[in-house]
């Protein structure tokens, strides 16, 4: 009991209204960056988010010299031309000077860097404070202390700011959903259309500029990044079509700055840094877990397909012991090592005796009713195929049995009727034996 007003204590405490604006400032930011991030990594760009977020410094280090503030428009102005001329430059190294395009990116990227760096050092006067830790760590931790006026209301001015941004980029995605959408699949096909293909491109790293210079002052650039890229890959790997990628990435968006939130505050630590930590282990989760493309799905798969083979196996190989009209039937221990043996043979045998496909009486298997219907269609299958190779594709004898066995556990209903009548019903296989009704 004094556990549980301990952690209740302790959320009810997370949950005040600083809190819950970190929080929201967190989400609309990972929202924005996770929004025009689809199209990077559906795109094989995702390492431009990166390059953009160090190629804006000396953009930013300009706007501050020319203009003398911090306000937020000569700012963006300064990031979105440099973000435009990095994205020109590295276009135009690869298509023109046939540079790879990892190193056109490497090379223009870590040189605009340096250049930003440069310009700070040398062009902002002495004494004038330009903090650069900003640009990198973020201060979400004090975001719900600086405040604007918004529709009668105080909000955080991050909030304000990333917010405007992530519906700036959903105003423009949406109205151009059809041809961000093509130009991502194909853009040759696009252009072919009518869509521009390098404008859409143009458009597509503007916005990426501006979501992240809007989000440097509140989270840092190793959070945009990582929003810019670790939803929506984890999106991809749980859905395959746009629409619901765009949306399951803005909820691993949301679910990352509430677990990071609550982490660091927890640990007492950097919010920007446990939300990039929350968000790549939401990505670590879709790995392992994700229906098509999750490590522990595919090995769930292969062992159930692995599986089936071996029962199907185990079906087949009873048939045709019965088919040879001898009165001798197999031992549990003999059909199992026949099919490979092992822990998978074993079970493959003790799930056919479950579901009534076998029955095991003493040390003698014999097929039930069911069981020997199974396998005739198999067998059945596994002599169709190797007649159709003999007949259509003339390979030898010798040859047809092992790509028989491989098709015969994959061949259905219908594709047995048309091997039928491509075989012009025929009731023998290449070796003499019937072929099962």
């Amino acid at each position: 009991m004094a556990h549980a007003l301990i952690i209740a204590s302790t959320f009810s405490d997370l949950w005040n209204p600083n809190g819950l604006w970190i929080v929201a400032t967190a989400a609309a930011t990972n929202c924005a960056c996770a929004l025009v991030g689809c199209y990077l990594v559906l795109r094989r760009m995702s390492l431009m988010g990166d390059a953009l977020s160090h190629a804006v410094l000396p953009g930013l280090a300009v706007a501050f010299i020319l203009s003398g503030a911090y306000d937020i428009g000569p700012l963006m102005i300064g990031a979105v031309a440099a973000g435009l001329l990095s994205t020109f430059l590295i276009q135009t190294l690869h298509q023109y000077a046939r540079v790879p395009s990892d190193a056109s990116m490497g090379v223009v990227f870590t040189g605009l860097f340096a250049l930003g760096v440069v310009l700070i050092k040398k062009g902002i006067p002495p004494g004038v404070h330009f903090d650069i830790a900003c640009v990198y760590q973020g201060t979400l931790e004090l975001t719900p202390f600086d405040t604007v006026s918004l529709l009668g209301h105080e909000v955080p001015r991050a909030f304000a700011v990333t917010a405007g941004v992530f519906l700036l980029n959903a105003a423009i995605i949406g109205a151009l959903w059809k041809e961000f959408k093509l130009s991502a699949f194909d853009p040759a096909l696009a252009t072919t259309m009518g869509f521009s293909a390098s404008l859409l491109h143009y458009l597509l790293m503007a916005l990426v500029a501006i979501t992240a210079v809007a989000s440097f002052e509140a989270v840092g650039s190793i959070l945009v990044v990582a929003m810019l890229i670790i939803p929506p890959a984890t999106a991809h790997l749980l859905s395959d079509r746009l629409a619901p990628m765009v949306l399951i990435s803005l909820l691993v968006a949301i679910a990352a700055a509430i677990l990071g939130y609550i982490l660091g505050t927890l640990l007492n630590t950097n919010l920007a840094g446990m939300i990039t930590v929350a968000a790549a282990g939401l990505f670590g989760l879709a790995v392992l877990f994700a229906p098509q493309h999750g490590v522990v799905s595919a090995l769930a798969r292969n062992l159930s397909v692995s599986l089936r083979v071996v029962r199907e196996d185990l079906l087949a190989m009873l048939y045709r012991i019965e088919e040879l009209g001898s009165p001798r039937r197999l031992a549990a221990a003999e059909a199992s090592a026949a099919v490979g043996g092992g822990w998978l043979a074993r079970l493959g045998l003790g799930g056919l005796v479950r579901e009534g496909s076998v029955t095991r009486t003493g040390n003698r298997l014999d097929l039930t009713p069911a069981g020997r219907e199974a396998a005739r269609q198999l067998v059945r299958s596994h002599r169709l195929w190797e007649t159709y190779l003999v007949k259509h594709l003339g390979l030898p004898l010798d040859h047809v049995h092992e790509p028989a066995h491989r098709v015969e556990h994959f061949i259905g209903d219908q594709m047995r009727e048309q091997l039928q009548q491509e075989l012009d019903a025929a009731n023998k296989d290449p070796h003499g034996r019937e072929i099962p009704e």
